[in-house]
């Protein structure tokens, strides 16, 4: 058996160092061989320096996906050569870690998405501060019409489907590569890749909420591989939403979203049994 620890959603900035701390002493004690890290870790004057610092307090290593507001206050760009220059330790951005071995039987692989603007009310979409807090998207407003209703979202509809192809792009190599070797495969993410999947509250996201919350373009893709690959079993990990819910999308893939509420640190254990696997209650 090996056990790993999932956390999602932490939101590093808004905790004191004592909280972030506590949660890497209990990390430490649950027995947890790596940790996985879900997205939203920080926002990005202090994304680098909290990846180090948990990467310094604790033993196993990390394997992480970028969420939207770790991007906050800067661009898309510059966080990523932040990220990738990082100094060679325990922390693995699966971008770029690719297919990741957990176990003889169990493969991980990883992006963080993004809201790609394809699922639900993509006409009347509930405004996100991502817009206008990340450089790449802010670009693609009109701050003018955004005052006056903003009825001009064509080009924030096509600069966030873009980022959503893009990331099913990145993520189609290392994902292939996973289910031709192993007959489980985890897939962490940040943002949701299936309607039935962003859960907040207890239900299924508004339409409005969803064009924000779903990535429709990786939801694509795995599903393609999963109809093509069944004797693989996909497992997809992802938060964003702050709800905890699940779904079976297909015989052989399934999603479990993560609840996280601000200023709140938690993670949950996951047992690896040969191929099979195991969400524990909160740890």
């Amino acid at each position: 058996m090996k056990t790993i620890a999932w956390a999602t959603d932490v939101h590093l900035t808004m905790l004191e160092r004592p909280d972030v701390d506590r949660f890497c002493r209990e990390v430490g004690a649950s027995g947890a061989e790596c940790l996985l890290l879900g997205g939203d870790i920080s926002e990005a004057k202090d994304l680098v320096r909290w990846l180090e610092y948990l990467d310094e307090r604790l033993e196993p290593p990390i394997y992480f996906v970028l969420g939207n507001h770790d991007y906050y206050g800067s661009d898309i760009d510059t966080v990523h050569r932040r990220v990738r220059a990082l100094s060679p330790s325990g922390l693995q951005w699966l971008p770029d870690a690719g297919c990741v071995r957990l176990s003889a039987k169990v493969g991980l692989v990883g992006h963080g998405g993004w809201g790609d603007m394809r699922l639900g009310d993509v006409e009347r979409f509930t405004i996100l501060t991502d817009y206008l807090a990340i450089a790449d998207l802010s670009a693609a407003v009109d701050r003018d019409d955004l005052l006056s209703g903003f009825m001009k979202r064509k080009p924030l509809r096509q600069k966030l489907a873009s980022l959503g192809d893009a990331a099913a792009a990145s993520l189609r190599p290392a994902l292939l590569e996973a289910v031709q070797a192993y007959p489980r495969v985890l897939v962490l993410m940040h943002v949701p890749p299936f309607r039935e999947a962003c859960w907040h509250l207890g239900t299924i996201s508004e339409e409005d909420w969803l064009p924000g919350f779903t990535c429709k373009a990786i939801g694509d893709l795995l599903l393609e591989t999963a109809q093509a690959h069944p004797d693989c079993h996909l497992t997809v990990l992802c938060g964003h939403t702050h709800g905890r819910g699940y779904v079976r999308v297909h015989p052989n893939l399934d999603v479990h979203t993560e609840e996280a509420d601000y200023g709140e640190i938690h993670f949950r254990l996951i047992e690896l049994h040969g191929a099979g696997m195991e969400i524990k209650a909160d740890a």
